[in-house]
């Protein structure tokens, strides 16, 4: 029987890009076809995405949650894609419950249906969509300890072959992507994500030490120039505080020019 805890940070890449053979996301979706046939196959999948935030934590309950194509000017074809999958009402129950024992403030939402953050990633990795799927939002302020704290207060859910899914991006900066690249800006890239490996990866340092860093993300080298804004890094903090160690293995890897990362964890207890 499965007594791990699992988590996963991938980096979603921009839009349905990877789901329309774009070159610039080859790498992200052979990693994700890697993992995917590298883990043990999940029995649901909590997703934590980079594009839904709310005033307080909140859960998709519904049993049969549409998709919403939170993208413009895309091919049509990118508005005709499906992914099926079904939700997860008992699971939602669950988390809300492990939520409020934790003090945490948490709703339920059965109408709202699955983002890009959900479905690109895992059409990818589950193509059969026969996993079902809940989401998380993040919460408004976008506060790293509240997000730590959230993964945090799902480590007690009695269900081991569940994953949790950060979805997000390591690297999020909009301008950067259609400028060119230059040495400063790729210095830039390189010394953050040389940070974030670190910081995710080094089995030396405590745990203490490790929250102490993700907390302080801003002070890390070119932050903000990689994270403007920070809501495609905190799906990170929530499968941290989850896992509440280093991680098992980190993937580097291009998407769209840029250095980037994922991170998987398989904690034992």
């Amino acid at each position: 029987m499965n007594n791990q805890r699992r988590a996963l940070y991938l980096s979603h890449g921009g839009g349905p890009l990877p789901l329309l053979g774009d070159e610039g996301h080859t790498e992200m979706v052979a990693c994700l076809k890697d993992i995917a046939a590298t883990i043990e196959k999940p029995s649901a999948i909590i997703v934590v995405s980079a594009h839904w935030e709310a005033a307080n934590a909140t859960v998709t309950s519904g049993e049969r949650p549409g998709l919403i194509y939170d993208y413009s000017g895309f091919p049509p074809e990118s508005y005709e894609i499906e992914y099926p999958c079904s939700g997860n009402p008992p699971l939602a129950d669950a988390i809300v419950r492990q939520l409020e024992k934790a003090g945490i403030t948490v709703s339920a939402d059965n109408t709202r249906g699955f983002d890009h953050g959900l479905f690109v990633p895992l059409k990818i990795m589950y193509p059969e969509a026969d996993i079902p799927c809940v989401q998380l939002s993040l919460i408004k302020g976008l506060d790293p300890a509240a997000h730590i704290a959230l993964g945090r207060a799902l480590q007690s859910l009695a269900d081991r072959s569940i994953l949790l899914i950060g979805s997000g991006f390591s690297f999020h900066n909009m301008r950067a992507f259609f400028t060119p690249d230059t040495e400063a800006s790729r210095d830039a890239n390189r010394a953050f994500e040389r940070w974030l490996v670190s910081t995710c990866s080094d089995k030396s340092i405590t745990e203490d030490e490790r929250a102490e860093r993700l907390v302080a993300w801003e002070s890390a080298p070119s932050a903000r120039y990689c994270h403007p804004r920070e809501e495609h890094l905190l799906p990170l903090h929530v499968c941290y505080g989850f896992a509440g160690s280093a991680c098992s293995k980190a993937y580097e890897l291009q998407i769209l020019n840029k250095e980037s990362s994922m991170y998987l964890w398989e904690v034992d207890g």
